[in-house]
């Protein structure tokens, strides 16, 4: 069982402060997803961040003082602008290319307007500019990986679904075993539960540095968060993120209630051996040193290993400006994205 101390905390500027939409609307950092590459964080919102110079995916440098947004770095190449909701990150198991997933949680059956929404992107580690479309529609000028939302729509079994993990961990075949998590199913967008499931199939790295599917997109794990008498609301899974330090897997859980017209936000983190991820075994809550269940205050979205002992999570709290303990303010700015850096034990 791993024990979580909060190391720092903070916000990052994720675009100038007062930055407008289209529509005039002041537009709000919403990041859901993080990984480390070894030097900077990838970050990702799910939201567009508007201007031909930006992007929803972007990067800081990590330092010993935590993540330097004045050297913030926008990934704009066409394919990371134009996918929509952008909801986590990983890399591929042998750590040489980042894959970032969209939620796949909107489809129009009757035209192309909504493939934005479903997108699985590959590139190669430090080079974003290589971007390609994972598993996409075998007509040529169809955008997204619409081939893929058909073996998830199998998979999963709802006609409602949002994706909100992904990791690639070692597996039986293949260059690994990529995974994807649903927080969301159900009959229709407004009419679902909060789920955490896994669903996933054995891939290769072609020569092109696409990636390919092996095998049947399966169910692979489930669990109810709920089950666990620490867990005080109905949570959904919101990140994926494989530790190859101590070959397990972290699952995030995040949840957004309103009791008695009070809302409430937060979050849980578990964690399972490889071993016991394949045997279908219960994950463990992590807690504090005390031994009490650590609780996010914020919602938290994305998750990133940095090393050996530490991770990274980022929250999304949506129109939230709360700061909490993140800082003496009371109110984050509509720019910044709050995160947390935590020391494990």
């Amino acid at each position: 069982m791993s024990h979580a101390t909060f190391l720092q905390q903070g916000t990052i500027h994720c675009f100038p402060a007062g930055l407008r939409d289209a529509r005039g609307h002041l537009v709000n950092a919403e990041v859901s997803a993080v990984l480390f590459d070894g030097e900077r964080l990838i970050l990702a919102s799910d939201k567009p961040v508007p201007g031909e110079e930006r992007s929803a995916v972007f990067a800081v440098p990590m330092t010993p003082q935590g993540p330097d947004d004045s050297r913030l770095e926008y990934f704009t190449t066409p394919l990371i602008r134009q996918a929509v909701k952008y909801e986590d990150l990983a890399l591929t198991a042998d750590g040489r290319h980042v894959l970032a997933t969209t939620g796949f949680d909107r489809i129009d059956e009757e035209s192309h307007d909504l493939n934005d929404y479903n997108h699985l992107l590959i590139w190669p580690l430090g080079e974003p500019e290589r971007v390609q479309v994972v598993d996409p529609d075998p007509r040529d000028g169809v955008e997204g990986s619409l081939e893929l939302r058909g073996k998830l729509d199998h998979a999963i079994g709802f006609p409602y679904y949002k994706i909100e993990g992904l990791a690639a961990i070692p597996g039986e075949w293949g260059d690994g075993l990529l995974l994807f998590g649903v927080r969301e199913q159900g009959p229709a967008h407004d009419d679902f539960a909060y789920v955490s499931r896994i669903v996933g199939a054995h891939y290769e790295i072609t020569e092109d540095g696409n990636l390919v599917f092996i095998d049947r997109l399966r169910e692979l794990y489930a669990f109810a968060p709920g089950d666990h008498p620490a867990v005080r609301y109905d949570c959904g899974l919101s990140s994926l993120e494989y530790d190859p330090y101590h070959a397990r897997l972290y699952l995030l859980n995040s949840y957004e209630v309103e009791v008695d017209g009070e809302e409430h936000i937060g979050g849980y983190l578990w964690e399972i051996g490889l071993e016991d991820f394949r045997a279908g075994r219960r994950p463990t809550l992590v807690t504090t040193p005390a031994g009490l269940p650590l609780e996010f205050e914020h919602k938290a979205e994305g998750l990133a290993v940095l090393d050996h002992d530490r991770l990274f999570v980022a929250y999304d709290n949506d129109r939230n400006y709360a700061l909490g303990s993140i800082d003496e303010r009371d109110e984050r700015h509509a720019c910044e994205a709050p995160y947390s850096l935590l020391h494990l034990s």
